[in-house]
């Protein structure tokens, strides 16, 4: 039972992360915000992928950062320790990206974030790792150059 629970919780994961590229920035700009804008301006979730998964850009604006980011169980920054490890061990460069950028937006430090990977790299293997510190490295020059 218990090995059916965590496949379930990792499919879950797969499906959620699944799709998501570079929608971190879609969390800071909830459906409600957008709304109440005069000139309605399409979420991150919407520009990416609503006109060709409609339900999947929905369920990511009311439903992944609406709900189980907004919840109160765990912090936005732990949430983002937990979703960088996800996405390291999951190979997914592309949302891992947008999610170091949030990260160090919801308070992680870039120490915190290496050491992130350098764990890693002993459950997910040492290629994701070595492709994390990549994309680390990209990130910190992003957010340094703001």
């Amino acid at each position: 039972m218990k090995t059916f629970t965590r496949t379930l919780f990792v499919a879950a994961g797969l499906l959620l992360s699944a799709g998501i590229s570079t929608m971190a920035i879609a969390q800071s700009q909830s459906p409600a915000t957008l709304d109440a804008a005069p000139a309605k301006q399409q979420s991150r979730a919407q520009q990416l992928m609503g006109a060709t998964a409609p339900k999947l850009a929905d369920l990511t604006d009311n439903v992944l950062y609406a709900d189980i980011w907004e919840r109160p169980g765990l912090s936005k920054r732990d949430r983002s320790l937990v979703t960088v490890a996800a996405l390291i061990a999951l190979d997914r460069p592309d949302q891992l990206r947008s999610h170091i950028k949030l990260g160090l937006q919801n308070g992680l430090t870039r120490d915190e974030v290496i050491e992130t990977i350098t764990h890693m790299a002993f459950y997910s293997g040492w290629p994701s790792a070595v492709s994390a510190v990549s994309i680390a490295k990209e990130a910190f020059q992003e957010e340094g150059a703001r």
